[in-house]
C-alpha cells in the first residue's frame, strides 16, 4: 500500500518510555466544505497542523483526494506510517463497517470511506461523527475534563451534538446519539437536508443562516446591498457574511442574526430539558463567528427551562475548531494503540 512521502524526522515529534517513539496518531476533520489534519499526541496536544483545505464537495472521489493531500502535508516529514488515523466525519457513520452512512451536507450515501483512505495511507483508519468526536476530546482534554454528564452542541454548516452520560460516551443504537440538530423546532417549517422539516439545523446551522440571507436578498435587494457588496455576489452570501456586516450594524444583518438567536435559543431549550447536562458545552465555527450565542443560551436556560433542568452551566468549548480532529485521534488511539504496543513488545522481548 502506498506510504507517506519520506523524510526527516519532524522537530516536533515525541517520545515517550525509554527511548521509544511515540505512536503517530493521525486526526482529519471533514466538514461539509473543509479538510484539516493534524498529529496529536497522548495529552490531546496538536503537534503538527495541516492547515484548512477548502475541497470542492464534488463527491466522494475528489473529497478523497483533498483528505489525502491534507493528511501528506501532516506527514510529509516523518519517515513513519502513522499507527492509526481517526476521521470525524459530518455525518452517521458505522465505526464497524467504517462507511459513512449518510452525510447530508456532502450528498453522501454508503461511501466506504475508511476501506478508501486507509488504502491510500497505509494504516488502519477510525470514523467517527464530528460532534461525537469533538464531545470525546472536550471530555478527555477540554473544557468539559472532570464532567460525567454533559452535552457538546457544535454549530458549523450543519449542527450536531453528543453527551457524556454517567461518564460513558453512549453509541445509539446505529451509532448516531445525539443528532439535535434533527429536532423540529417549527412544525411544518423549512426543508432541512435530511428528509425531515422544520429542524433546528435548517434554521441555525450555518447553511441555514446563508440561506436565509439569500433568500431576504432577493425578496429585498435594497436591503440586502450591504451583504452582496461584502461576498461580492448574491450566491456567495454566507453566515461569516451575515456575522461581519452585522458588526457593523446593518439592519438586514441585525435582523437575521436576532432571528437566528430565537431559533438557537428554541433548539437549546429542547436540547437541555431532553438531556439534563450538568454542563453545556457550545463549540464550532458558528459560535466562533457569534460568540454572542453563548449568553443567549445561558439566558434562554435560565428563564425556559424546566427546573431540574435549568441549573446546567454553559460553556464554550476550550479546544476551538480543532476538538474533531483530536477526539478523531483520540478514538483511534483507543482502538490500535494498544495492539500496536503490544506487538512491540513480542518483537522486542
Amino acid at each position: 500500500m502506498p506510504s507517506p512521502r519520506s523524510g526527516a524526522r519532524s522537530r516536533t515529534s515525541k517520545r515517550i518510555g525509554s527511548g521509544s517513539p511515540e505512536p503517530l496518531i493521525l486526526g482529519i476533520d471533514l466538514g461539509a466544505t473543509k479538510v484539516v489534519s493534524g498529529l496529536v499526541d497522548a495529552r490531546g496536544r496538536l503537534v503538527r497542523h495541516s492547515g484548512r483545505i477548502v475541497h470542492a464537495n464534488d463527491g466522494p472521489g475528489g473529497v478523497i483526494r483533498s483528505l489525502v493531500q491534507s493528511a501528506r502535508a501532516c506527514l510529509d516529514e516523518e519517515s513513519r506510517a502513522p499507527v492509526a488515523i481517526g476521521v470525524a466525519v459530518a455525518a452517521q457513520v458505522d465505526p464497524r463497517a467504517g462507511t459513512v452512512v449518510h452525510a447530508p451536507n456532502l450528498g453522501w450515501r454508503d461511501v466506504p470511506l475508511a476501506r478508501r483512505l486507509s488504502e491510500e495511507l497505509g494504516a488502519p483508519v477510525e470514523l467517527i461523527n464530528d460532534a461525537r468526536a469533538a464531545t470525546l476530546a472536550e471530555w478527555r482534554f477540554g473544557a468539559g475534563r472532570g464532567v460525567d454528564d454533559l452535552f457538546c452542541l457544535i454549530l458549523g454548516t450543519g449542527i450536531g451534538g453528543s453527551a457524556v452520560i454517567g461518564g460513558q460516551l453512549p453509541e445509539g443504537g446505529a451509532h448516531a446519539f445525539g443528532e439535535v440538530g434533527h429536532l423540529t423546532i417549527e412544525v411544518g417549517g423549512r426543508r432541512c437536508h435530511c428528509p425531515n422539516w422544520g429542524c433546528f439545523e435548517a434554521y441555525a446551522g450555518g447553511w441555514a443562516i446563508a440561506e436565509r440571507a439569500r433568500e431576504s436578498v432577493l425578496a429585498d435587494p435594497t436591503s440586502g446591498a450591504e451583504l452582496v457588496r461584502r461576498a461580492g455576489t448574491h450566491e456567495t452570501i454566507s453566515a461569516q457574511t451575515v456575522f461581519a456586516a452585522y458588526r457593523t450594524g446593518d439592519p438586514l444583518a441585525v435582523r437575521l442574526v436576532h432571528e437566528t438567536e430565537r431559533y438557537f435559543a428554541d433548539g437549546v431549550i429542547s436540547v437541555v430539558n431532553a438531556f439534563n447536562p450538568s454542563v453545556l458545552l457550545l463549540g464550532g465555527g458558528l459560535i466562533a463567528g457569534l460568540p454572542e450565542l453563548v449568553p443567549v443560551a445561558e439566558s434562554a436556560i435560565r428563564a425556559r427551562c424546566q427546573p431540574p433542568a435549568a441549573s446546567a452551566r454553559v460553556v464554550r468549548a476550550g479546544l476551538g475548531e480543532n476538538a474533531p480532529l483530536v477526539g478523531a485521534a483520540e478514538r483511534a488511539r483507543q482502538a490500535h494503540v494498544g495492539a500496536y504496543s503490544r506487538a512491540r513488545r513480542s518483537a522486542n522481548p
